[in-house]
């Protein structure tokens, strides 16, 4: 007798015919399963019949995923992959070019199936679909048909990039270089180039010989946002595969053709948004792009060098005009450069290459206050000048601040860290200017003289003033400026006064009174809080939201979206396509009765994390979680869009759970809360002190002779 947990209620239904209800005993074999079902509707030959999803992703059941199988889930009987794979295979070697067409449009269809492909490929269907790329005697919709098809068996990894010949390589770059070719198979031909690029060196070598960094530009500067996004993702694919002097070519070569200046006219002033998977690519160009300072970051400034002393002679000599020093004594000229040293602000005024040594930020230090001094020598002299007009103390050391400087904008720009896998916070202005780390070191420079002055600083108040040139900057790219223009203006805006309300009001918000009455007053109102938190994040989890699957092969990947029920009593999600923002919950064919979640993971803890050991960055881990359900054999694997959707679906998911919930936004959220109460009802106790315990009461009269006593008075 089967036990009860391997007993599946689910319909099986198959067109023209009446649907069968059984009950599937996951202990039994599934060719079993499928002779019974065929045996209720008298169908000969079982094996030609295979068990597939009816609704959503139309998966063939095998014995290795059957066990995802839940009750209520509706099935199909259809043609087994085996025998859909042989009727394809002969459907596309049709002469009649209808047959073809059509065999290649349900082959791009099913071939997302890791089953049917693993037939299909078996029967060496896809050296079909390369002939028929090589041949290229199809109309452009085959074509399509062809090249989507390809690429779903391909992603598979069940057969090796590398065993494709030249000839097709060929093929694929010279859709991609032609100007007049169909728009869907231009799409898919950049697709096929990004994975070729990204599964070896030798592929990559190949495809950057075949195809032309000035197609690529061009298909940047067309209308239709997805053969960007593909342009954009194999340009990156092959600058990032580039070892350092190929990359430093292409970059030369891409330079040379303004590819700044496309993307900043075509995709971020376009009139459509900027969409996630290509504000990945800019954040990864711009990424890739900036660590070519790394190695001058890296670098100590050497005292030997020639070269690098001259220049720190050329910011002195550009600083202060000086009699001729060749008519001067060796220890006269050596007291004379230390003393101007000195002025300009280096702490060690006879050897100031010593300042350089330290790295970060190294010769990069050196390069930016050479280009402040050469760009713009007169707002040089002015810093310079200015400074060592005032008293020692209250001068602002121009090399010293520089070099911290430096520091800060190679620390907020993340200069020297590889590109994240899921990041997309890309700065406009980064694509509106040629040299942007050295441009913005002279906005910020000057900022910082003028912060200097309006704090009224001090040499032991530089810290300080750092710290708020910091906050400066950080605010201001923040807001995503799309010019220098517009950043100069806004920075500018943001002074010191106008940096010490926003603390201001930031404490405000965090600010809590420690008085005694006011702490018991706040465990009484938590209880009523917390509650309306969890009422929210469980409204939070019936809104649902759309999560992304992230695969190892390729960035972009299928979409799929989960919310509760209003009842609270089911979880459902499914896959759906990319312009769908909020399908209603009927759409979602797939759910878990929320009874049966039995626990919640995160992080590390999580099984698709645990897969993927060693090749997810901590930015995927903190976003991960997943839940277990039934007996804790089964997962629902999550990767969230944002920190913020983390918390509020671990928070909703422990509120189901009956749980606690833990997440900072949750702590935050009730703080702000807390504080919100507690002010409206202190309003009337404003400016009155409240004591830290509660006044004594007074012992009873002796007597009550004082009352007056009305029932007299009445009568």
């Amino acid at each position: 007798m089967p036990q009860q947990k391997d007993i599946v209620k689910i319909a099986i239904q198959m067109p023209g015919a009446y649907p069968q209800l059984i009950q599937l005993d996951q202990k039994k074999p599934l060719s079993a399963v499928i002779k019974e079902v065929c045996d209720g509707w008298n169908l000969p030959g079982p094996d030609n019949y295979a068990l597939q999803y009816a609704d959503g992703v139309q998966t063939y059941i095998t014995e290795s995923n059957r066990l995802d199988i839940k009750n209520g889930c509706i099935l199909r009987l259809t043609k087994a992959p085996g025998r859909c794979a042989e009727d394809l295979y002969k459907g596309i070697q049709s002469m009649d070019t209808g047959v073809r067409c059509d065999s290649l449009k349900q082959l791009a269809g099913v071939s997302t199936d890791v089953t049917f492909a693993q037939e299909f490929i078996s029967r060496d269907g896809h050296l079909l679909l390369v002939k028929i790329v090589e041949d290229s005697n199809e109309t452009a919709v085959i074509m399509t048909h062809t090249l989507t098809g390809f690429m779903e068996l391909m992603d598979h990894g069940i057969v090796s990039w590398e065993n494709l010949s030249s000839v097709f390589i060929e093929k694929i770059a010279s859709f991609v270089n032609a100007k007049a070719t169909d728009a869907s198979i231009q799409q898919v031909s950049l697709d096929i180039l990004e994975n070729m690029v990204l599964s070896s060196q030798s592929l990559f070598q190949q495809v950057k010989q075949e195809v032309t960094m000035e197609r690529l530009i061009a298909h940047l500067q067309v209308t239709n946002q997805q053969i960007q996004t593909k342009a954009m993702a194999l340009l990156m694919a092959l600058l990032q595969t580039a070892g350092d002097s190929d990359r430093q070519d292409m970059f030369a070569f891409l330079n040379k053709k303004n590819l700044r200046q496309y993307i900043y006219k075509n995709i971020i002033h376009s009139s459509g948004s900027v969409q996630d998977e290509m504000a990945h690519y800019l954040y990864v160009l711009q990424s890739v792009t900036l660590n070519h300072l790394e190695p001058r970051m890296r670098t100590p400034l050497d005292c030997y060098s020639q070269e690098q002393r001259d220049i720190l002679h050329s910011l002195r000599q550009a600083a202060f005009e000086t009699e001729s020093e060749n008519s001067l004594s060796h220890e006269r000229r050596r007291s004379l450069c230390a003393k101007e040293f000195k002025k300009l602000g280096f702490s060690n005024n006879s050897n100031p290459g010593q300042d350089l040594v330290r790295t970060p930020p190294g010769l990069l230090a050196l390069d930016t206050m050479f280009y402040f001094a050469a760009r713009y020598p007169d707002a040089y002299s002015r810093f310079v000048l200015e400074n060592s007009s005032r008293e020692d103390k209250h001068e602002c050391p121009f090399a010293r601040s520089s070099i911290q400087l430096t520091l800060i904008l190679c620390e907020i720009l993340r200069i020297g860290e590889p590109p994240s896998e899921t990041g997309s916070d890309y700065h406009p202005i980064f694509f509106s200017q040629d040299r942007l780390m050295e441009e913005l070191f002279c906005v910020c420079i000057q900022l910082l003289n003028k912060t200097w002055k309006e704090m009224r600083a001090t040499q032991e108040d530089f810290d300080k003033v750092m710290q708020v040139v910091r906050e400066q900057i950080t605010r201001t790219l923040s807001s995503k400026p799309t010019s220098l223009e517009l950043f100069k203006n806004k920075v500018n805006a943001l002074n010191y006064s106008e940096i010490l309300k926003l603390r201001q009001t930031e404490r405000l918000h965090q600010e809590e009174t420690l008085a005694p009455p006011v702490l018991e007053l706040k465990e009484r109102l938590k209880p009523e809080l917390l509650e309306l938190i969890r009422q929210q994040r469980l409204n939070r989890l019936c809104q649902g939201t759309m999560f992304r699957k992230i695969s190892s092969r390729r960035r972009q990947d299928k979409l799929w979206y989960c919310r509760l029920s209003p009842n609270h009593k089911m979880l459902h999600y499914g896959d759906l396509e990319e312009d769908t923002d909020n399908p209603p919950i009927e759409t979602l064919q797939e759910k878990i009765p929320v009874a049966d979640i039995k626990g919640l993971l995160t992080g590390k803890d999580c099984p698709h994390m645990k897969e993927n050991k060693g090749k997810q960055n901590k930015e995927v881990l903190d976003l991960a979680f997943s839940i277990t359900y039934d007996v804790e054999e089964y997962n629902l694997n999550f990767i969230a869009p944002s920190r913020t959707d983390f918390c509020l679906w671990t928070d909703g998911l422990s509120v189901l759970l009956g749980r606690e919930m833990s997440s900072e936004s949750m702590r935050s959220e009730l703080e702000i809360l807390l504080s919100m109460e507690i002010k409206l009802r202190l309003l009337d106790l404003e400016n009155v002190p409240i004591p830290d315990s509660a006044p004594v009461i007074p012992k009873p009269p002796s007597n009550y002779n004082f009352c007056y006593d009305f029932s007299q008075t009445e009568q």
